[in-house]
């Protein structure tokens, strides 16, 4: 008969068992009530770390776009002051230009002055006096002398304020440069969101960067960019009044003056007598020689300026072809051709040099024989006769240099060109 087979090992009670199965029950509430309890707690904190992400980041943004406001209203005040001042550099610049050209026009005014007492020197005999006239030309030189030196000193001070107003404006620029590139990143950091692309973890990304300022220094710095360039606008405004005031004042002066010395001018050769005597037509002739003469030269040099530009093309064709790579560098029918051009025009440039050169010793030796003409034409001695070329002289000062029309001399019996025409002898 078979027998029953025991496991063995420890056997436990039913109330053991019971125990465990309550104790595991017991468990299983706790850790379910724990669980729940830790959902619970991650939940509301997911709730809570998010909101406050959401409003650090929505803070975040407001602050960068107020920011952006800020710097963007600035950047539109240093435009405004940067046009401004660009507007002022150039009335300016212009301003100061007509003062140069009112100092040139006072060296005219000084040429004919001097003109007028070189001329009155030519006199002879008993009619060398000091009359009216030479006294109020003195006078003229003098207050000539005194407006030159007053528009200088105009003209010294408007380059000093040109200078400090590019000066200010490269301050500004820089200044307004920095700020579209300010603007340009803050609006950069405004557009990223956790979808961008280009995010990514930084090195110490809370570092305060060196040179670094405080925001009460960069709206210093600002605020003292654009009052100095208000200031210095303000300083050239000034300047330009000064100059126009200066250049009026310096005209009338001259006017006056050149009024006073043409009546005293004009009462002395009420007392004299004379007239103008023709040119000779060899003198006229010459004259249009030399006009022709001088166009023929003048287009001489166009004709050697022209071939000089065409050396040039072939040149430079040349050259070119030198960088054919390998076998292409040959000496082909378009490497002869260019050779051929060179040497052709090389040696019409050498004529045509040489034909202006033969033309311009023609010019020259037109005017020796036009002094020759006039030297034989005589001296006119008589003081009316010099004293008619000084009001023929003095009328450059009323008409402009290029409407000046050619008057008779009295005294060698030439034309009385303007200084730019007049020969040099």
């Amino acid at each position: 008969m078979a027998s029953l087979s025991v496991k063995p090992g420890q056997r436990f009670t039913l109330p053991d068992w019971q125990n465990n199965s309550i104790l595991i029950s017991a468990d299983a509430e706790q850790q379910r009530y724990n669980s729940h309890h830790i959902r619970q707690e991650g939940r509301a904190l997911r709730n809570e770390t998010g909101n406050q992400a959401k409003w650090d980041e929505h803070n975040s943004r407001t602050q960068l776009k107020d920011r952006i406001t800020s710097v963007d209203r600035w950047r539109e005040t240093l435009a405004r002051c940067l046009t401004e001042i660009d507007l002022e550099i150039d009335a300016l610049t212009k301003m100061k230009e007509a003062a140069e050209n009112a100092l040139q026009a006072k060296n005219l005014c000084l040429d004919v002055a001097i003109e007028c007492l070189t001329f009155r020197e030519s006199r002879r005999d008993i009619d060398v006096v000091r009359d009216p006239v030479e006294e109020e030309l003195h006078r003229e030189v003098k207050v000539i002398e005194k407006t030159k030196k007053d528009l200088q000193q105009r003209i010294d001070d408007a380059f000093r304020q040109l200078c400090l107003l590019k000066e200010t404006r490269q301050q500004l620029s820089c200044d307004h440069r920095h700020k579209v590139e300010a603007l340009e990143l803050d609006r950069q950091c405004v557009s990223f969101n956790p979808t961008s692309g280009n995010i990514s973890f930084k090195v110490n990304p809370t570092r305060i960067p060196y040179g670094t300022t405080a925001l009460h220094e960069w709206e210093q710095n600002s605020q003292r960019n654009k009052e100095c360039a208000e200031a210095e606008m303000k300083a050239s405004v000034d300047l330009r009044g000064a100059i126009t005031l200066t250049i009026a004042q310096t005209n009338n002066e001259l006017d006056a003056q050149r009024i006073a010395t043409e009546f005293a001018l004009r009462k002395r050769m009420r007392d004299m007598e004379a007239a103008l005597n023709e040119l000779r037509w060899q003198e006229q002739n010459t004259l249009e020689e030399i006009a022709e003469m001088e166009e023929e030269i003048r287009q001489l040099e166009e004709d050697i300026r022209k071939r000089t530009v065409d050396l040039k093309v072939a040149h430079t064709r040349l050259e070119t072809r030198t960088y054919r790579p390998h076998m292409e560098l040959c000496r082909d029918q378009a490497q002869h051709g260019l050779t051929d051009e060179v040497q052709q025009l090389e040696g019409i440039i050498r004529v045509l040099q040489q034909k202006r050169t033969e033309s311009q010793d023609a010019l020259d030796a037109l005017y020796r024989q036009l002094h020759r003409i006039q030297t034989d034409i005589g001296y006119k001695t008589n003081s009316l006769q010099l004293d008619n070329k000084c009001m023929d002289t003095r009328k450059k000062l009323v008409v402009p240099v290029e409407k000046f029309e050619p008057e008779v001399d009295a005294v060698n019996r030439t034309r009385n060109l303007p200084r730019s025409s007049q020969l040099e002898l």
